[in-house]
């Protein structure tokens, strides 16, 4: 048994302090809050003294320990980092070991400097007297709110190692279903941008040889499509000298394309712009269809995880409405928000708001029903997310022959408009 020191609050907010004898510096902090004090500094007896003004003067073995986890954290850390932290965590406090011992050997073995940061500053937080929750809301740009309720829930349900699962297979799926979609739109980008360039050269160093040719031979009678790919080829080669010094017109094409980009993007950050463009992602032909489901499976597994780990269910609506990613779905997940809140059943306001296909609609209703809401919303995500992956199939065996074939005419088009009037040359010598 070792003596702390220590500085609390107690329940009217007054500043207490004294020393309490214990094991482990988690165990004087547990005797403390069973004192009903909420303790916000604790030092073991000869590594250290405490201070008035709330840090903690280290010692000399300690100094430069505490300088580290002194800096602030910031930045970003990728999903699949996130991930693997709580994973492990998840682990680690599953076989026993308490959550302020689990997070310094994490954060001692993190490779990624901003997430080693992170933990070291939510393990000081812990350290004083903080919640687990508290100290991950601190840091909101690492761990967001479904992150930090999920985790609250889990702490007041005592089952934070099974919570903490849950989450990293959340993260996990969540993931998978991005890659899945951007995999996806990956492969006609880059046919789309070899296309342009391959076009761009053909006009820029290709073409103009060849209609300097034809231009020394008046006999020759020109094509439609020669005609037409050699006027465009003039047009962007083509410079207005009393405009920017006489730049190319092809960089003021590119040009008003990077602006309407930006504008692009610009409207959308705004309200109505937002949900005009979320609306027309949901209505486009083949991508439409990705999109909403997509937007299901995030919406049923997101709010089943929640619901399942202990959140209360309008709470749970609130964080699934700001992490649904779409106004249109935000704007439904509202309504079935205010409906709850009223204590109506769920189902009526997914059925009115026509976002939700009736199948969703049918499964929750038979969730509700038979008291399984949670794992009703979690077998839809689990559906859903085999829709997505069959819908990215099938859109990357559709978009593969039309890629193809757009290559095929561009290029195409051009090296016909090149050697028609050749091969019309060649038949009227002979």
């Amino acid at each position: 048994m070792a003596n702390f020191s220590y500085i609390a609050l107690d329940a009217k907010g007054q500043q207490t302090t004294g020393t309490v004898q214990a094991s482990s510096e988690s165990e004087a902090i547990q005797s403390l809050r069973a004192q009903g004090l909420y303790p916000t500094q604790v030092v073991e007896a000869g590594k250290g003294s405490l201070s008035v003004d709330g840090a903690k003067k280290p010692s000399k073995k300690t100094k430069g320990k505490t300088k580290v986890r002194q800096i602030k954290s910031g930045g970003k850390v990728k999903p699949k980092v996130l991930m693997t932290f709580t994973r492990q965590l998840a682990t680690l406090i599953d076989s026993g070991l308490p959550l302020l011992k689990s997070l310094n050997v994490l954060g001692k073995q993190e490779p990624n400097l901003i997430l080693r940061k992170t933990i070291n500053s939510i393990a000081d937080s812990v350290q004083t007297g903080s919640t687990f929750s508290e100290g991950l809301s601190q840091h909101p740009q690492l761990f967001n709110k479904l992150f930090v309720n999920m985790v609250k829930a889990g702490e007041l349900g005592g089952v934070l190692e099974i919570v903490l699962k849950r989450l990293a297979e959340y993260m996990e799926k969540a993931e998978k279903l991005k890659s899945k979609i951007v995999s996806a739109m990956v492969y006609p980008a880059i046919v789309m941008l070899i296309a342009v360039i391959i076009m761009v050269f053909l006009m820029l160093f290709i073409v103009p040889k060849f209609k300097e040719m034809f231009a020394g031979m008046p006999n020759v009678d020109l094509p439609f499509i020669s005609r037409f790919v050699f006027g465009l080829s003039d047009f962007m080669i083509r410079t207005d000298k009393s405009v920017l010094f006489g730049i190319p017109n092809i960089i003021y094409l590119f040009a008003v394309f990077a602006l309407m980009l930006v504008g692009l993007n610009l409207w959308g950050k705004t309200v109505k712009g937002r949900k005009v463009i979320d609306q027309y992602k949901l209505k486009l032909p083949i991508v439409g269809d990705l999109q909403r489901k997509s937007a299901i499976s995030r919406f049923a597994r997101t709010l089943g995880t929640l619901v399942t780990s202990g959140v209360p269910i309008l709470q749970a609506l609130n964080i699934t409405r700001d992490t649904s990613g779409n106004v249109i779905l935000s704007a439904a997940v509202d309504k079935i928000h205010s409906a709850v809140k009223e204590g109506e059943s769920i189902v009526q306001p997914m059925q009115g708001s026509k976002v939700f296909p009736d199948m969703v609609v049918s499964m929750v209703d038979v969730g509700e029903e038979t008291g399984q809401l949670p794992e009703m919303l979690v077998r839809i995500g689990d559906v859903y997310d085999d829709e997505v992956d069959n819908a990215v199939t099938a859109l990357t065996s559709i978009l593969e022959p039309i890629m193809i074939i757009f290559l095929a005419v561009v290029v195409g088009g051009i090296v016909l408009a090149l050697f028609l009037p050749l091969i019309k040359i060649i038949q009227s010598m002979q």
